[in-house]
């Protein structure tokens, strides 16, 4: 199932008290989305916990998503780390399991050089899924530039990009830099804050942590932007600003799990190390942002 033009859910992953991943709960929150009616969803990546699960775990949780979402809603998988031998083994198992597609971020820490970054991207697009490249540089070190993403869209399998810079502008000279290609080349925000002025400044849609608490919301910004009606995206969008800010005041997914525990959709907030459950002395604001959001 192709990826779509929309909004697109960073799935968080619910976890049992001691530390095993809530296959129930996860169920549960596919089918929440499917109801709310999310575009995509972007499973094991960051919100997800992804970098502390083993194979299995990975092999256990993305099962349980595809049997419940095939044929229903795209499901675009994280496979990224630094060991290309590592993605590839993941991006092998997305494939196996039946995944639309793969969401693959730059190998962070080691900041490497754009023709690397080329060759890095393009071997695990020709193992034939289709690829959204994710350039989020506050967290990796290294930015994925436009003369860069533009070589790797010539790609048959390399179909987007997830961009987490939170510079909107950035998109007008991506646009302009890929031509012909932009029409086909999917163009998603990664940062919720700018999202709104990212799809009307031409975007094709967002991957979301906010849309974890608010799907249907967020679609309703989103596709208000896609169509063009720039004054109703925005004015959607008001509600949730001070959600889309709250929900970092720690690392990401602290914050969302806690939220999403607070407005039932799943048991616990818990987050495995070295992440934790959300400071008390946060509480209070993040409440505030959901009630502001009209979610309590």
């Amino acid at each position: 199932m192709p990826l779509q033009k929309g909004s697109t859910v960073a799935l968080l992953t619910p976890f049992t008290a001691d530390g095993k991943i809530d296959i129930a709960g996860l169920e549960k929150l596919v089918q929440f989305h499917i109801s709310e009616g999310t575009d995509n969803l972007c499973v094991l990546g960051t919100t997800a916990e992804a970098s502390t699960m083993t194979m299995e775990e990975r092999g256990l949780a993305l099962k349980c998503i595809v049997d419940n979402a095939k044929g229903r809603i795209p499901v675009m998988v994280g496979t990224g780390t630094i060991n290309p031998d590592s993605v590839k083994a993941m991006t092998q198992q997305a494939i196996d399991l039946g995944a639309d597609a793969n969401l693959l971020v730059s190998p962070y820490y080691v900041k490497p050089p754009q023709r690397g970054l080329i060759r890095h991207f393009a071997e695990v697009a020709d193992m034939g899924l289709p690829l959204v490249l994710y350039n989020v540089p506050g967290r990796t070190g290294c930015d994925i530039k436009d003369e860069t993403i533009v070589a790797l869209a010539e790609h048959e399998y390399i179909v987007g990009i997830k961009d987490a810079t939170g510079d909107v502008e950035r998109l007008a000279s991506l646009k302009k830099a890929l031509g012909a290609a932009d029409a086909t080349f999917l163009k998603y925000s990664g940062d919720d804050g700018t999202t709104s002025d990212f799809v009307i400044a031409g975007g094709d849609g967002c991957i979301s942590v906010t849309a974890n608490l608010a799907p249907g919301k967020i679609r309703d910004v989103v596709h208000a932007g896609l169509k063009g009606d720039a004054e109703l995206s925005k004015k959607l969008n008001e509600p949730l600003g001070m959600l889309n800010d709250k929900l970092f005041v720690e690392s990401n997914p602290i914050p969302a799990k806690w939220a999403a525990k607070r407005l039932g959709l799943i048991d616990l907030a818990y987050c495995r190390p070295p992440l934790d459950e959300m400071d008390p002395q946060y509480v209070e604001v993040v409440e505030e942002a959901l009630r502001y959001a009209g979610l309590i």
